[in-house]
């Protein structure tokens, strides 16, 4: 096992096994096709236990390396979440919301992750040695821009020169390239945060109409952290949406190749 590399071969035991438990897709179904973007909540407030509960299972989502690059600021103070319902211009879907999660990418810790993950893996006995390479040395030359993102074209010469022979990773370039890698982690996690908010009975609504950098202030946030939606969850009122769910034909989107 131990010489084995476990990217690209395929060991017989990986030594560890967790339990695929029973779930009812029919269930599932119903709550992804009932999940809707709602504009107007009622005053029923969500418990801070399924409010809890639901963050968790939102940071239960996969991410690129398991480097987790999300943040999510759950809005309690009345006068934060009164200024994110100013900066989310006063829509419905913030005014009338009974809770308000600012959704956030992080391009400036996945160094930090990365470190983590190695102690972590450390305390694992049948953690492979390729494990630790990957975390010590390919994640920190894949991410590690320099100061200014100075390396980022120096790797963008060395990634498409040897891309040319052989098969290879178009790492993300620069300050715009490992904001793309943060943005689409944390997408992830945001439907997470949704369809556990639905599962429990409740709803949401992903807004992207606010001011960015009156968030950013208003949380504190550096300038290497991305406020990318809003989530407003609640519990819809009867004539709570602009129409019936429009989705297009399937063939335009769906490809099998």
């Amino acid at each position: 096992m131990a010489d084995k590399n476990v990217f690209n071969e395929v060991p017989e035991n990986l030594g560890f096994y967790e339990e695929a438990i029973p779930v009812n897709w029919e269930e599932f179904k119903k709550v992804a096709e009932s999940r809707r973007s709602i504009r107007i909540y009622k005053d029923d407030p969500i418990p801070e236990n399924v409010m809890r509960e639901c963050l968790r299972l939102t940071t239960l989502a996969p991410s690129s390396s398991n480097l987790q690059p999300w943040e999510f600021y759950w809005v309690r103070s009345p006068e934060k979440k009164a200024k994110i319902i100013e900066f989310c211009l006063s829509q419905p879907a913030a005014k009338t919301a009974q809770e308000l999660i600012v959704c956030v990418a992080r391009t400036d810790t996945w160094n930090r992750n990365r470190k983590w993950m190695v102690e972590r893996l450390k305390k694992e006995p049948n953690t492979p040695p390729v494990a630790f390479a990957y975390y010590e040395k390919l994640i920190f030359w894949v991410n590690y821009q320099g100061p200014c993102s100075i390396l980022a074209p120096l790797k963008w010469l060395i990634t498409s020169t040897i891309g040319l022979f052989k098969v290879m990773p178009r790492f993300p370039f620069g300050k715009k390239g490992l904001m793309m890698w943060a943005v689409k982690s944390t997408a992830l996690a945001c439907e997470n945060l949704m369809l556990s908010l639905r599962a429990a009975g409740f709803d949401s609504c992903p807004m992207e109409g606010f001011d960015e950098v009156k968030v950013r202030k208003l949380l504190e946030l550096p300038t290497d952290a991305l406020p990318m939606m809003i989530i407003s969850a609640g519990k819809r009122k009867p004539e709570c949406m602009y129409g019936p769910q429009i989705r297009f034909d399937q063939k335009h989107y769906v490809f099998e190749v």
